[in-house]
This record gives structure tokens, sequence and C-alpha cells, in this order.
């Protein structure tokens, strides 16, 4: 997990890179961010070109193609850190890297993904060992990963 007090060009590139090494996605995985600077950036666009991922964004001014990720965000913010107070920065880390990593991606079930966990879903319907994109299309639910929270 990486992990940094704001979100850079540098911390999601080093997200990226340390997702392609642990998954090693086949050549044409669809990269979808939101319209974010560290997202947009050229360095970040040819790092994805480079690993043979093809980057895709959010449309301007269409707050639904994101709507998987928001979700999850409140999801996250909902189930594990409402009312939670962290005695420090690694303690919310490792709960953050616990929840995403030992529950949402191996148990948490969802409507939208025919009620499995995201892992089961992943296995079941693509065939694929694991993903990195924040989604692929906005409708559909993907195995999640994330650098960071907003």
């Amino acid at each position: 997990m990486v992990v940094a007090g704001r979100m850079t060009q540098q911390l999601v590139m080093n997200a990226f890179v340390q997702a392609i090494g642990r998954e090693k996605p086949a050549p044409g995985l669809i990269l979808h961010t939101d319209r974010g600077s560290q997202y947009s950036s050229r360095a970040f666009q040819e790092l994805v070109r480079r690993h043979g991922g093809v980057p895709s964004m959010s449309r301007l001014g269409a707050p639904y193609d994101n709507a998987v990720m928001e979700s999850f965000y409140k999801t996250l913010k909902t189930e594990l850190l409402t009312g939670k107070r962290f005695e420090s920065r690694h303690e919310a880390e490792k709960a953050i890297f616990e929840y995403i990593e030992m529950f949402y991606n191996t148990k948490r079930m969802h409507s939208a993904r025919k009620y499995l966990c995201p892992r089961e879903y992943e296995m079941k319907y693509t065939g694929l060992k694991g993903l990195i994109s924040v989604s692929r299309k906005p409708w559909e639910v993907q195995h999640i990963r994330l650098p960071s929270i907003k």
C-alpha cells in the first residue's frame, strides 16, 4: 500500500507501479480515474501506456462516471471511519489496508456484483486474477485497489 499526506502525481505513479507489480494485468487494462491533475499529467499517462494500459478519465461535468469510486469512499467512511479516532497515522493506514484487503475485497457482498464480494465477482465473471482499474465502465463494479482516500 502506498500512502502520503497529499495526493500527488508521484503518489499515484508509485501506487500504479506497485499494483502492476502485484497484479500483473494483461495488456489493455483500462485505468479509469477522475480528472485530477495527478492522473491527467503527461508523466502518469505515459506510465500507464508504457505498462500496456489505456488511460480513461471521467467526462468533464459528468460526476456519475466515477460513481463506483464515490460509492466505495462513502462505504469506507461509513463502515470503517465514522466515529473512529486513530492514535496515529500508522494506525489509520493499517485499519484502512485491513478493511480493503481483508474485508471489502474478500468478504463484503454488493448487489451490483450479484451479491458477491469483489474478488469472487472478478474470478467468476472475468476469469482474471487481479484488476487495478478504479472502474472499467461507470456501470460496472470492479475489484478496487486504492492509493489513498480523498
